[in-house]
């Protein structure tokens, strides 16, 4: 224990000590802080002005991206007939996006209870939009000439607001930003020149200033690459100047270039863009973001067809730790600052299996000689000496796992039912115990705890 405390504090002091270089090799030999590995699941909450039309198809097209109601001035702005129509139809034919600003009450936005239900959930951090492509700032930024949650709409800068209560409930928080503006003329004029130094920059240094977010999740970097975008200049400044310097982590949208490259974790998002992260034996740390449904920002005419159930949710965590990732899971309040009963009610589904089942997921790493047994529900975590068999099926019949020579024991999270099991060739085979409704440790997918376990290194 003395041990792993003493080399914790020499890596921070090392992380402090050293300065970076503006360019991606220096910049990659900062480590991703371990707490933001170690906290496996995260919220991500995509709230603006696309939550009052809240629309989007949802049946009617096949494409992921198609099905983004955050999308909706771009579509407005490309005359999609789809979104036009609904425009004129619901708010009149010379209605604009900017005409949401003021509909844009968040009048019953709380943002305690909201800490509370993420905390609930098991999340360890919350990532919130700051600015999406369509501009709209969630604090008083003054780069934003008045496009912004304090001089228009709740009339309240947000992200204090909720920085203030997710800190309050013990997670960290993080802000999602855009490096485009699909409406600025500024960005469209293409003057990356101007568009950096006079507005992206400052306006990122402002945030970073402001509001210590411990996570920054750029995007919208596919029109330029990061040596246009500046990104590598303002990393620098990041990691060497900023009030996070030591604990802030960024993902890997920088430029046109860089998505699964430079930054520093990885992205993928409803398991495209980077999709071979997901599986197989992936060193770097990487994430996946995703609604519970079929968007991002909130969609009215979502139904429970659209969204994912409890147990595809918490599978879905399960799959993505099981393979080295974390999850960032995504609500989309309405324009009263109201989540979906629904999303709500999947959030607090997760939280209860995680009081069970949370040491199979906080804190560990991929089994990298692990049998992919995934066709059959199985993964695999470890920490430390332990080892632990998550299975997203109740195991019928014996549950063999190659790879291991010896555990000390072999038990069920949840529960004091005693677990059998025997080892020979490098295999171990577990008897499950027999559950019912009335001693099953918890819902869902189970977790048997290999404890002192010897394994077969390759």
């Amino acid at each position: 224990m003395c041990l792993t405390v003493f080399l914790c504090t020499l890596l921070t002091r090392q992380v402090i000590a050293q300065k970076f270089d503006n360019n991606w090799t220096s910049l990659h030999s900062r480590p991703i802080p371990s707490w933001w590995s170690d906290a496996k699941f995260g919220i991500f909450i995509h709230w603006g002005l696309y939550s009052v039309p809240a629309y989007a198809p949802v049946d009617e097209v096949e494409g992921v991206y198609e099905k983004y109601a955050e999308h909706y001035l771009m579509r407005l702005m490309e005359k999609n007939s789809a979104f036009t129509d609904y425009q004129k139809r619901n708010y009149g034919p010379n209605s604009t996006y900017a005409d949401f600003a003021p509909m844009f009450k968040a009048e019953f936005f709380n943002p305690d209870k909201w800490a509370d239900l993420f905390k609930r959930s098991g999340a360890g951090y919350v990532v919130l939009t700051s600015k999406h492509h369509d501009g709209y700032c969630l604090w008083p930024s003054v780069h934003s000439k008045g496009w912004n949650s304090v001089d228009s709409g709740p009339k309240r800068d947000i992200i204090k607001d909720l920085s203030n209560a997710v800190r309050g409930a013990g997670l960290r928080f993080g802000l999602y930003y855009s490096l485009l503006e699909w409406n600025n003329s500024l960005y469209t004029s293409g003057n990356m020149e101007r568009w950096t130094t006079e507005h992206m920059i400052p306006q990122m240094k402002d945030l970073v200033n402001n509001y210590r977010p411990e996570i920054i999740f750029a995007d919208g970097e596919w029109d330029y690459t990061s040596d246009k975008l500046k990104s590598t200049t303002f990393l620098t400044w990041l990691y060497n100047e900023s009030p996070v310097k030591n604990t802030v982590v960024v993902n890997d949208r920088w430029g046109k270039e860089t998505r699964s490259k430079h930054g520093g974790y990885y992205t993928t998002e409803y398991n495209l863009i980077g999709d071979t992260l997901t599986t197989g034996r992936i060193l770097h740390p990487w994430e996946e973001s995703r609604g519970i449904g079929t968007s991002y920002g909130y969609n009215r005419f979502e139904t429970t067809a659209h969204y994912y159930s409890s147990k595809q949710l918490i599978d879905l965590l399960i799959e993505k730790v099981g393979n080295g990732g974390n999850l960032l899971l995504n609500v989309g309040p309405d324009a009263r600052g109201l989540i979906p009963v629904v999303m709500e009610e999947r959030l607090l589904a997760i939280g209860n299996w995680l009081r069970v089942n949370g040491e199979a997921i906080y804190g560990t790493t991929a089994w990298n000689e692990r049998p992919l047994q995934e066709e059959n529900g199985i993964y695999y975590t470890r920490k430390g000496n332990d080892l632990y068999v998550i299975c997203t099926k109740w195991p019928e019949k014996e549950l063999i796992v190659d790879g291991v020579r010896h555990a000390r024991t072999v038990t069920l999270l949840g529960t004091d039912l005693p677990v059998k099991c025997k080892t020979a060739k490098n295999r171990l085979r577990i008897h499950p115990p027999q559950i019912n409704p009335t001693n099953a440790p918890c819902e869902h997918a189970w977790v048997f705890k290999l404890t002192d376990a010897m394994l077969l290194t390759h």
